[in-house]
């Protein structure tokens, strides 16, 4: 009896710490639990490729804009406004971009209800962008290493760079 709980207990502090491990989720599972695919993902090395053909937009919070963005991304905020694209053709290529791709999709929603045609989310977001090796730069558009992580919770996705938590 006393071996058989010795085993039990054992196996627990094993498996224990295995199952947390286990149920770790990646950004391909994040966007699969909470994304609706509305809004066609582009990946990170699609948009590198072709990034002049673009117009790359930044749905975060200004302070999460400030300390890191996509070279040449527009800032636009959180909530979409018509008038941040006026003068922009309704069948400009569109990339919406965020932490990892949930805050953007919603963005990228607006967009089409407003008429843009070709408007698409950067999968995996500036998180993906940055972890693949990709320049980022800060508010004076010089290359830096500091992605504001939006919150704890969110840091864990990704996986190079500085992680900034605070304002800028």
């Amino acid at each position: 009896m006393k071996d058989s709980c010795s085993a039990l207990l054992l196996w627990i502090i094993i498996m224990l710490p295995l199952a947390s491990v286990s149920q770790e989720k990646d950004i391909p599972s994040l966007l699969r639990e909470n994304n609706k695919l509305t809004v066609p993902y582009i990946s990170v090395q699609m948009l590198q490729m072709n990034y002049q053909e673009y117009t790359v937009v930044d749905t975060r919070k200004k302070e999460e804009y400030q300390v890191s963005h996509l070279p040449k991304a527009i800032w636009v905020g959180e909530k979409y406004d018509g008038k941040n694209f006026h003068g922009i053709s309704k069948d400009t290529k569109i990339v919406v971009y965020c932490s990892v791709g949930i805050r953007s999709e919603d963005y990228g929603e607006d967009l089409l209800e407003d008429g843009f045609s070709k408007v698409y989310n950067l999968y995996g977001s500036i998180f993906s962008w940055k972890d693949a090796g990709y320049q980022i730069v800060d508010q004076n558009n010089q290359p830096t290493e500091k992605v504001h992580v939006y919150g704890k919770k969110w840091a864990k996705y990704l996986k190079t760079g500085k992680k900034v938590y605070e304002h800028y």
